[in-house]
């Protein structure tokens, strides 16, 4: 099943085409990377499928229906965390929900069913600052999956991790999205990260950038195979997405 679909999107700064004509879908249960390298237009086309920028041609569909120029549609999770830091994290985590229309006491009772799950069990009344930034991070999926239609954007988000953290994380996510059903459009410029944690990858390449190459890692035992970063297998893929990209 197709949740998201973006038909020939194309989008300009005044005379100059960032993206053109690109095509691609997210299906229940996955996960997929955009990758490219900096300045290819990876977070204007996320820009676009969120509804913050409208683009110049094509149409985005979530679930069949038109969303172009549509915002709040998608959940959407920038670089940085934008924890608010003068509140607890269930205040800033029930936040989408309370946007929606939600009592203060109704939000937390929602928003604190997702903790365990999260890893943030005894955080609920800390303040930002007093948490990691693994632990932060967390936070802000959470927040991002409650203001979701099971289907978000991330644009980067563990870029600012150390790589022992980044690690940890990783894993993590891999399997908290599993138990909460959340399908996710992932960006990175990090092809090891994007492996690991993609069920399709499409390469965004050019000036003005398309899509220029799909790749299906859906049959990779990357969960079960141990040190698969090590593996013959992870090392042809890495080469071969190297050769796309250059």
């Amino acid at each position: 099943m197709i949740l998201l679909k973006a038909v020939d999107i194309s989008k300009k700064y005044g005379e100059k085409t960032i993206i053109e004509s690109v095509n691609i879908n997210l299906k229940k249960g996955e996960t997929v990377s955009l990758l490219g390298v900096s300045g290819a237009g990876k977070t204007t086309l996320l820009h676009v499928l969120a509804g913050i920028s409208p683009p110049d041609g094509g149409k985005v569909f979530l679930m069949e229906e038109d969303i172009t120029k549509n915002p709040g549609k998608i959940a959407y999770m920038m670089q940085k965390d934008l924890l608010l830091e003068h509140k607890k994290i269930i205040d800033n985590v029930a936040l989408p929900l309370i946007i929606k229309g939600k009592s203060k006491k109704e939000a937390r009772k929602e928003a604190i069913k997702y903790f365990k799950d999260f890893g943030l069990d005894n955080t609920q009344y800390k303040y930002p600052s007093q948490l990691s930034g693994g632990m932060r991070q967390r936070a802000a999926l959470l927040r991002t999956y409650l203001s979701s239609n099971k289907v978000a954007l991330l644009d980067e988000p563990f870029s600012a991790l150390d790589n022992i953290t980044k690690s940890a994380i990783q894993k993590w996510y891999l399997d908290t999205i599993k138990k909460i059903d959340l399908s996710t459009i992932f960006i990175t410029h990090d092809i090891d990260e994007a492996i690991y944690l993609s069920d399709r990858i499409y390469i965004l390449k050019g000036k003005p950038a398309t899509i220029t190459d799909e790749i299906d890692l859906g049959n990779l035992k990357k969960d079960t195979e141990k040190d698969f970063n090590l593996t013959e297998k992870f090392l042809e893929l890495k080469k071969m997405i190297i050769s796309k990209l250059v």
